[in-house]
């Protein structure tokens, strides 16, 4: 490689402080072991690569990659840093803050593995508790035996289809006149909540698993339901989803946490994450209502039917 980025054998000596004699050695003695040749010395000022030498330089230069990835990684280890962090997200977390958070983590930990897993509700704090997970980003439902540590929050809005009926209702809307309609709810997968229900108003339920096809559903007027502004801003502006004016229900921030297990500490990696995690949505929620109450420790998602 110092060969062809410099262009003779005894530049190359001078960018690796040897001496050129040692240079040529070294090029000999590889031609013979591959059994082929990768410089033409001969009728040329200087050392021209063959065509294979060409081929086999981008080997080389793959070669030396792997090997300074090597040597990253065993720096890392002995600083303490993971070889691997894994990650559980709510569903709910804005998009444009977790590209840009794992973007920067890229560039920071090259030799850093991710493992990330997107979920909703109690899933995130179950993945936290069991191991499965090194750090959980989410909100909370109840009492969770975790360290908590608060990042940013997350707003809440009721909203359905301008076809909805219940948008055609004139503002405020009766929770009696709610109730007579689909409600999507968002259903917890862990065992966390069994049996609880947060913010559900109507007497008929569609329980889905995800926030994403209850987006999809709630455009295309098959329910009405709560959703992040953040997620359906477009939608609000475009006219797509319409806003609903619910008489008992205020548009609140519910909050949102990274966490921990309470017996183990976060490595290098995971603090960088808790921390780039906190800014980016600082940054983020700086656009967000300011008026809005804050929901109550222990209770995020208790608004957000």
């Amino acid at each position: 490689m110092a060969v062809a980025d410099t262009g003779s054998f005894s530049a190359a000596g001078r960018k690796l402080n040897r001496a050129q004699s040692v240079i040529s050695y070294g090029i000999a003695n590889l031609e013979a072991q591959l059994g082929l040749k990768l410089f033409e010395r001969e009728g040329t000022r200087e050392p021209q690569l063959t065509e294979i030498g060409r081929a086999m330089l981008e080997d080389a230069r793959r070669m030396v990659g792997v090997l300074q990835s090597i040597r990253s990684r065993v720096d890392g280890h002995h600083q303490g840093l993971e070889a691997e962090v894994a990650l559980s997200v709510d569903a709910t977390l804005p998009s444009p803050v977790l590209v840009r958070v794992l973007k920067a983590f890229e560039a920071q930990f090259p030799t850093v593995m991710l493992r990330l897993h997107i979920g909703s509700l109690g899933l995130i704090p179950d993945h936290v508790v069991s191991g499965q997970s090194d750090l959980g980003i989410g909100g909370l439902l109840g009492e969770v035996d975790v360290h908590l540590v608060r990042i940013g929050f997350m707003s809440i809005v009721l909203a359905a289809a301008p076809s909805h009926p219940l948008a055609r209702l004139p503002k405020p809307v009766a929770l009696e006149d709610a109730r007579e309609h689909t409600q999507l709810v968002v259903t917890d997968q862990s065992e966390r909540t069994k049996g609880r229900d947060f913010g559900v108003f109507a007497y008929r339920t569609w329980r889905l698993t995800d926030v994403r096809t209850k987006h999809t559903l709630m455009r295309e007027g098959l329910g009405w339901g709560g959703l992040p502004r953040w997620l359906i801003a477009d939608d609000l502006a475009s006219g797509r989803l319409v806003e609903l004016d619910l008489e008992p229900y205020s548009e609140v921030r519910s909050s949102l946490y990274a966490m921990h297990r309470v017996d183990r500490s976060p490595k290098p990696a995971a603090a960088w994450l808790i921390d780039q995690f906190k800014r980016q949505l600082g940054c983020f929620n700086e656009f967000e209502p300011d008026h809005l109450p804050e929901e109550e420790p222990g209770t995020a998602h208790r608004s957000a039917p």
